[in-house]
């Protein structure tokens, strides 16, 4: 490459992480407005979430297609390909996250409007607030290319997936005991597999910020794995 070419490349690759940071940024938004649906049922912040949905669509395809063009430009190889492939696939897991949260405002809204007074049938917020701190560990991770970072938001699904098959266990009982509730006790199940989704999104952003920085896939190989590459790496750099 040429240095004008090179100043170019290097401008798309700051274009795209902050593109990258813009759209995560929005994505913690509605995954917080989706959380407070949950209780509230406030129409203001289920619309918000809907027309922010709209807005992470139109921020991937900008993403895409920047991505793809820069490729086809520059032809990247190492580092930089590598750089490219691991952020296409970061925006597919934050898209993936904004429609969870879509997801969580629609039930929430079916919840609130069924005429009869809401009560949640079990306390999602502490896994809510799991998966908010784990996106945004994931994004200090990423901004700073702290893959220790990385590595912790890895292990902080372990928890998050725990605190999923609690829920399923008691919402599975409770379905049990009282059929008549059943449409009411899914609608719940699903709500708290989507929180459970949005972390194993922001698992899969952690693990490819591992590859990102130091060319290891940790997909897969389990949270020891994540931790020790993460570590060893440290102590090289």
């Amino acid at each position: 490459m040429t240095e004008h070419t090179l100043k170019k490349f290097d401008q798309d690759i700051e274009s795209i992480r902050s593109g990258i940071i813009r759209m995560g940024g929005i994505v913690e938004s509605m995954v917080k407005d989706a959380l407070a649906a949950i209780d509230s049922g406030d129409g203001e912040t289920i619309e918000r979430v809907l027309q922010s949905e709209k807005e992470v669509n139109s921020h991937e395809k900008q993403l895409d297609k920047q991505i793809a063009e820069s490729i086809a430009i520059h032809q990247p190889t190492a580092i930089d390909l590598r750089f490219m492939v691991s952020n296409l696939k970061m925006i597919t897991d934050l898209e993936r996250a904004g429609d969870e949260s879509e997801k969580i405002v629609k039930i929430a809204r079916k919840l609130h409007e069924s005429g009869v007074r809401y009560e949640p049938l079990v306390d999602m917020r502490h896994m809510g607030i799991l998966v908010l701190q784990m996106i945004d560990n994931v994004f200090e991770a990423y901004s700073r290319r702290d893959v220790v970072k990385a590595a912790e938001v890895v292990r902080s699904d372990k928890m998050v997936d725990k605190e999923w098959k609690n829920m399923l266990r008691t919402l599975s009982s409770f379905l049990i005991e009282d059929p008549r509730r059943t449409t009411e006790f899914i609608d719940h199940i699903f709500v708290a597999r989507s929180i459970e989704r949005i972390g194993d999104h922001m698992k899969n952003i952690a693990e490819r910020i591992i590859y990102l920085v130091h060319g290891e896939d940790v997909r897969h190989e389990g949270v020891k794995y994540a931790e020790q590459i993460a570590k060893g790496d440290s102590e090289e750099e």
